[in-house]
């Protein structure tokens, strides 16, 4: 095993995580969370896959030129123009790194690839050779390893690491593989391939089975020095290694596990905001490190043990994963200075535009709300950053609704910088709501997912609405939050028909 504890962390949150169905992001929204994960210390951010499309091309270009200190990755798969392509948009970075691939398991060669084993080990030194000359630091992954033959995957290797791959990341792609069996399987490598000590070893795992950090760890135990992970778990399927709880996992148990990472964890609650704010994916309340109920305790006994010492049921403290403690601290007589603070300590840093903004719907929900808490100082923000250069936006709503008919929705909205306004009925008010958008934007999208939950307690909490549409083979998610639900549910619906509309005209475009 390798004696050095320091794990390079690599999130690829906006190239694997952008994947998800319904979570494709603007370019705007890229450029931010690649600030934000820079700043956290993240090693490398894998940027995008810039052959995919146009927009992918432009945004990995524009976090390369923008980027510090971390290496910013391209993904490519083993053909030339897609390795061309990664090399030009990454080549302005700092710290440039291109990422390619190629699947190595019988199923993946047979059913998708269609190449025999021969033409794939001729693809993989080819491929890395090719991008050896573009950049120096280059990763190469054997798409679905855990369920590759040994033999061969470990020729597939050492042509990768004779051509001149620095880094080779083993992929648990369908998630199949366990924490004991995907340990033994970097071990394996490592022993049985010439050199192997010349080059780093990844883990890339998906979660499945639910084991993809079990298994991130495990490998990292058998000598993997660099773990592929994304905010929130955040990927296609049930996702990939969630990077908080990776790097909370070697924080907290470094008497078992030796290992650390640069990262700077009192900014993980903030990254976990930012991304479910951009893709519209909400957090499960007791999902570990950043969900809501992290760090809540309601049994009596939990609670007696809490007033007696915090650390009878807290492996850690909030403070240390940027959750604040104070829950209510705001109210419709604090002033400017104080609502930046708290923004601040909240894990924001806006411009003053949009604090004015921030702090004119602050006023307007202090008017309205007897209690402001930070979850709802979280949700008001979140749903300025979410609607900010959306092509559909909302201007008012009013709705009849109750046991005698019929429900109708009054709605403005503005499109394209246009006004426009409709009445529509519906089979309640909710449908009247979403009628009245449809009637004013017409679109291909179905209603998959309609959600709502309470933001805090009481029967004045803001409402935060979950929309998710589907049409045309593609889907998107929105968020909003309101203290009126149905004022909530209209400004989710259309943050959902931005996002919808926005990834089909990408599509088109590629």
């Amino acid at each position: 095993m390798s004696t050095s504890s320091d794990i390079i962390i690599i999130d690829t949150t906006m190239r694997d995580g952008e994947q998800s169905p319904g979570a494709s992001m603007t370019h705007n929204e890229k450029l931010a969370l690649a600030d934000l994960l820079e700043g956290m210390g993240v090693d490398v951010i894998e940027a995008g896959f810039p052959a995919a499309s146009a927009g992918d091309f432009a945004a990995v270009s524009e976090i390369a030129r923008r980027s510090k200190e971390a290496v910013i990755c391209g993904l490519a798969r083993s053909t030339e123009g897609d390795i061309d392509r990664c090399g030009a948009a990454v080549r302005h970075a700092a710290r440039p790194r291109i990422h390619t691939f190629i699947s190595t398991s019988p199923v993946h060669m047979k059913h998708k690839l269609k190449m025999g084993a021969n033409a794939v080990l001729e693809a993989v030194g080819r491929s890395v050779s090719q991008a050896r000359n573009l950049v120096p630091d280059f990763v190469w992954s054997p798409e679905e390893s855990s369920r590759s033959e040994f033999v061969f995957l470990c020729k597939c290797i050492d042509a990768a690491i004779t051509s001149g791959a620095t880094t080779i990341n083993i992929p648990d792609t369908g998630g199949f593989s366990h924490p004991e069996e995907y340990g033994r399987l970097i071990r394996r490598l490592r022993e049985a391939i010439p050199d192997s000590d010349k080059v780093i070893w990844s883990t890339h795992c998906h979660n499945d089975l639910g084991l993809a950090v079990a298994n991130s760890i495990a490998g990292v135990q058998n000598g993997a020095r660099q773990v592929e992970c994304t905010i929130n778990g955040l990927g296609e399927r049930a996702g990939n290694a969630a990077l908080e709880e990776v790097v909370m996992a070697f924080n907290v148990r470094g008497d078992d596990l030796p290992f650390g990472s640069r990262i700077d964890t009192t900014k993980l609650s903030s990254a976990s905001h930012m991304v479910s704010r951009i893709t519209g994916f909400p957090v499960q309340f007791n999902k570990a490190i950043v969900g809501k109920n992290a760090f809540a305790h309601e049994s009596g006994i939990h609670q007696d043990g809490m007033l007696k010492n915090a650390e009878t049921y807290e492996i850690m403290k909030p403070e240390d994963v940027g959750v604040s403690k104070t829950s209510l601290v705001m109210g419709k007589h604090s002033g400017r200075h104080a609502f930046r603070d708290k923004l601040e300590s909240l894990g924001y840093d806006l411009d003053q535009d949009a604090v004015n903004e921030a702090f004119k719907r602050f006023k307007d929900l202090a008017d309205r709300k007897k209690h402001v808490f930070d979850d709802d100082l979280i949700a008001l923000v979140d749903d300025q950053l979410s609607a900010m250069g959306e092509r559909i936006t909302f201007e008012s709503l009013r709705v009849v609704a109750g046991s005698v008919g019929p429900q109708t929705a009054d709605i403005a909205l503005t499109v394209d910088d246009e006004h426009h306004s409709v009445e529509h009925e519906g089979k309640g008010p909710v449908d009247a709501v979403f009628n009245a958008i449809k009637a004013i934007v017409p679109h291909q999208g179905k209603l998959d997912l309609y959600q709502v939950h309470a933001v805090t307690g009481g029967t004045d909490a803001q409402a935060k609405v979950t929309v998710r549409l589907k049409g045309e083979g593609i889907m998107a998610t929105g968020q909003s939050s309101d203290p009126d639900t149905l004022v909530a549910s209209a400004k989710a619906y259309i943050h959902a028909l931005n996002k919808l509309e926005a990834r089909r005209l990408k599509r088109l475009a590629a």
